[in-house]
């Protein structure tokens, strides 16, 4: 594996690879690697999760973290995202994790640059290391995908998650439907009515209202879209006993969730973010592997 840049990327069987060396450095393994690395991120829209456990995972991998601020760097004088990535090359830069707001940014760089590239995130198309994270989580909790019924809720249109995992959980097994406002659906199949899924779903994923991507217009005040489209407490009393809750995050409490239920006892919300260090760990040690 070179670059990291879609899930379709990916084979089944380089997923599964991922997973478990995911869950044996949550077990406690150490990295293989031989070389001292030096890795930068680059992140030109806002990130807490992604970036950050991005960062951990490379501390805890021992490789040196350079730092890149956006806001400083000469794409503020008009330099091309290209222009910049080879600039990091040169300087001997062996991973860049890159975040854009243009989707398939990474069309540019992709064979046309050394340094391996891993994609943060790119507009509204592709996030495949959350995929990833969201895979290993439900795996983590069930032992398989195969036959799992995922539900997944809101802003399908403008969701880089949606489009990420809807390609890789079915290939490994899983049913995935869609559920969302008809204007929201995009290229998408989706069901317009959220409780005629809601008790045979095992796992239930609510996606954010992406406000920014509206351009301030919407058709629903929070109110409306949460009791439409919002995992409320009354529907999730109709839960499944064992079905488990799911949100990428940043969560909109009381909009696409209900403030009670974002750490109840089903929700797997902050796990998530716990294993996206070990997830991104493995994807690092396994690009870094193939360059020794």
């Amino acid at each position: 594996m070179k670059n990291l840049v879609s899930m379709k990327d990916l084979s089944v069987d380089q997923i599964h690879e991922i997973l478990s060396l995911a869950q044996a450095f949550r077990d406690g393994a150490t990295s293989t690697l031989t070389n001292k690395y030096t890795v930068s991120n680059l992140f030109f829209e806002p990130s807490t999760r992604t970036k950050m456990s991005f960062e951990m995972a490379q501390r805890k991998l021992n490789l040196e973290v350079l730092p890149f601020e956006t806001g400083f760097s000469s794409t503020l004088k008009g330099e091309t995202l290209y222009d910049t990535v080879k600039v990091l090359e040169c300087i001997g830069l062996d991973v860049l994790v890159i975040r854009h707001e243009q989707n398939n940014y990474f069309e540019d760089l992709v064979g046309k640059v050394n340094t391996a590239i891993i994609n943060g995130g790119d507009g509204t198309g592709n996030h495949p290391t959350q995929s990833l994270l969201d895979i290993y989580t439900i795996w983590e909790e069930f032992g398989t995908l195969q036959d799992k019924v995922i539900t997944i809720v809101g802003d399908i249109a403008h969701s880089r998650v949606a489009r990420s995992n809807a390609d890789a959980l079915t290939r490994l097994g899983a049913k995935v439907r869609f559920v969302c406002p008809s204007e929201w659906q995009g290229e998408f199949e989706a069901l317009n009515e959220f409780d005629e899924v809601v008790e045979d779903s095992d796992v239930l994923m609510m996606l954010r209202v992406q406000h920014e991507r509206h351009d301030g217009k919407t058709a629903f005040s929070k109110e409306q879209y949460h009791q439409m489209y919002g995992l409320t407490i009354e529907r999730e009393r109709k839960m499944k006993k064992d079905a488990i809750i799911m949100h990428p995050a940043p969560f909109n409490r009381d909009v696409e969730i209900a403030n009670e239920l974002i750490e109840c006892d089903r929700s797997r919300i902050f796990k998530q973010m716990e294993n996206g260090t070990y997830v991104r760990m493995a994807i690092l040690e396994m690009i870094l592997r193939g360059r020794e």
